[in-house]
């Protein structure tokens, strides 16, 4: 079904971005930042003055909230669609910063600030397309549900996972889901466009590793020091290179790169793909392999005095059907006297790129942009998905964005001076009304 975008689907997106984006809600993973109850207040006013009616919820605490709502289709047959997003940031440095992090400047046509694109811009691109709808009187052919998160920033425990342990409610009657990292522009070297489609993404597996050794002075000798038997695990496993494990979404990916730009390309040559990639290359070649890197480092308590514990931790991430190979690898790497613990798990995914949604999303961005191909890939870090799909729900990352072809949209995760174009959040909105209303 074609579907032309409402005429002022874009006229507020930058203003609401902007207004997320001022309200902080760094999430520091222990319980420290201020939470999302702000943001979900705001979010909570903005459909309720749009006439929509919505549930504003707390999950483990009063400052752990969200935002719930049910937009009927008119096709109750219909199995319902879930918009979901993120209300949290992760924390930010304001000295490390061109601009103040939660002032939400704009310079050079672009909005700058923590959440930019992880992801205040799609939160304001869901709630602006749901309030024109409301101005206009549109109503979709299917149930929409939205869900506006806490806590996706340190593992969806506070959130996502809760909702389906708590609140299995709001996802009734939900067989497909889309939320973020996917559905944005990368412009390859013959100037073609192409937009990722994000169908999979890569296990959590964080892992703990523990020597034990001999304590004793710092001036003797001592061969059985921990923080040497350490300093050799964390080596190994942060110098080794994975064996390349080539999934379906992988090799699709690999395909739609070759044919869009006229050659021959293969994951069994990763750095001629890469080459072909630009920044986003971060990005893909951590979705070639498994992968495993030290984080943080503990150990001792005096300067002479060799202590008999030492820890690491290892944040590892595993392709869809690759875990065991993972773990199998760490243990393999580890001396003697350092031993493997798990912190936190959590699965990877994998969805068919070849389903109607999909094909929905294709005639969305060409809609707007008819030279525009969409290409499906993993992505190598987690999302709400893990826990949603654990509802039956299968789930795709897509909220649009067309990007210049010079900004490294990749160091904008989680990096400093994260900035998003205010065209691109138009593009965006109005690609993602066509989308949802034809899908």
């Amino acid at each position: 079904m074609s579907v032309e975008p409402l005429d002022d689907i874009a006229s507020e997106v930058a203003e609401i971005v902007r207004d997320l984006i001022k309200i902080d809600t760094s999430n520091y993973g222990d319980e420290s930042g201020p939470g999302e109850a702000l943001a979900a207040e705001y979010v909570e006013a903005k459909l309720k003055e749009a006439g929509i009616e919505c549930e504003r919820y707390e999950t483990t605490s009063a400052k752990r909230q969200g935002v719930y709502a049910r937009i009927a289709g008119t096709n109750s047959q219909r199995p319902a669609l879930l918009l979901h997003g993120h209300l949290d940031v992760v924390p930010a440095k304001a000295s490390d910063w061109s601009f103040d992090p939660f002032a939400a400047e704009i310079h050079d046509g672009m909005i700058w600030g923590r959440g930019a694109v992880d992801m205040k811009d799609g939160d304001g691109i869901i709630l602006a397309m749901v309030r024109a709808w409301a101005r206009a009187g549109v109503q979709p052919d299917r149930d929409i549900v939205l869900n506006f998160l806490p806590d996706e920033e340190a593992g969806s425990r506070h959130g996502s996972h809760w909702l389906v342990d708590k609140r299995p409610d709001m996802f009734r009657g939900v067989s497909e889901a889309v939320g973020e990292v996917g559905g944005y522009s990368l412009t390859l070297a013959n100037e073609k466009r192409v937009y990722l489609v994000q169908t999979a993404e890569k296990g959590i597996r964080w892992m703990k590793l523990r020597a034990e050794g001999t304590a004793g002075h710092g001036s003797f000798l001592n061969d059985d020091n921990a923080v040497t038997k350490l300093a050799q695990a964390v080596a190994a496993v942060g110098n080794h290179k994975f064996e390349l494990s080539l999934t379906p979404t992988v090799r699709d990916f690999v395909k739609a790169i070759s044919d869009s730009l006229g050659i021959e390309l293969s994951a069994d040559d990763p750095e001629e793909l890469l080459s072909h990639l630009g920044p986003i290359a971060r990005i893909v070649g951590a979705t070639l392999s498994n992968t495993a890197n030290p984080t943080m480092l503990d150990a001792g308590y005096k300067h002479n005095v060799i202590p008999g514990e030492a820890s690491a931790m290892i944040d590892g991430r595993f392709l869809p059907g690759f875990e065991d190979e993972l773990i199998k690898d760490i243990e393999g790497l580890l001396p003697a006297g350092v031993f493997r613990e798990d912190v936190m798990s959590d699965i990877a995914l994998e969805s068919p790129f070849d389903v109607p949604l999909v094909d929905a999303m294709a005639n969305a961005i060409r809609s707007q942009d008819p030279l525009g191909t969409p290409v499906p890939y993993t992505l190598s870090g987690g999302t709400d998905a893990k826990a949603i799909s654990s509802m039956g729900i299968t789930c795709y990352g897509f909220l649009p964005l067309l990007l210049p072809p010079e900004l490294d949209f990749s160091a904008m995760f989680h990096g400093v001076d994260e900035r998003v174009p205010v065209s691109g959040l138009e593009f965006g909105v109005r690609v993602m009304d066509t989308f949802v209303r034809g899908a």
